[in-house]
């Protein structure tokens, strides 16, 4: 299955489980808070986050653009939301988000980013996306999302 990297981060938000959860599983609005997706629509008659829906995202890093089909494998509300991307039958990464209460009305939210590409997709995935490290660019970028994730979560109280 290739090389498993796993990058994870963690934020404590003062917003509700149920809050950061309606967020993180809306996959149109990704791109609000991520600094690599750019939205995407739903797919095959699906509506919103549950298990087995299809979610075509689009995006962007620099002047390189892309697609990506992901595959939603869990959505428990309102603790845990995962997808993951797919070519065919075989998988290239996983995403999570798990969400725990963390005293009173806050939540803490962890992000968690497991890459399963080998070795032909990941030399491909440098001449899709531009990122030469893909490990790096994705820490950053899962921090950059829970900054703005916190900010939203928030703020919609």
């Amino acid at each position: 299955m290739g090389r498993n990297r796993t990058v994870s981060a963690s934020t404590t938000v003062a917003a509700t489980p149920e809050t950061v959860y309606r967020l993180v599983s809306d996959l149109t609005r990704m791109g609000e808070w991520s600094p690599e997706a750019t939205g995407g629509t739903w797919l095959g008659g699906a509506t919103g986050p549950v298990r087995g829906a299809r979610f075509k995202g689009t995006n962007a890093h620099g002047a390189k653009k892309w697609t990506t089909t992901v595959l939603v494998t869990e959505a428990t509300a309102p603790s845990r939301f995962t997808f993951v991307n797919k070519i065919g039958p075989k998988p290239l990464a996983e995403w999570s988000y798990q969400i725990t209460p963390a005293g009173g009305s806050g939540c803490k939210v962890t992000e968690t980013w497991t890459d399963a590409r080998g070795p032909i997709i990941e030399v491909l995935g440098k001449a899709i996306t531009g990122v030469e490290d893909r490990t790096a660019h994705t820490r950053t970028m899962i921090n950059t999302t829970l900054a703005r994730l916190k900010v939203a979560a928030e703020s919609a109280g």
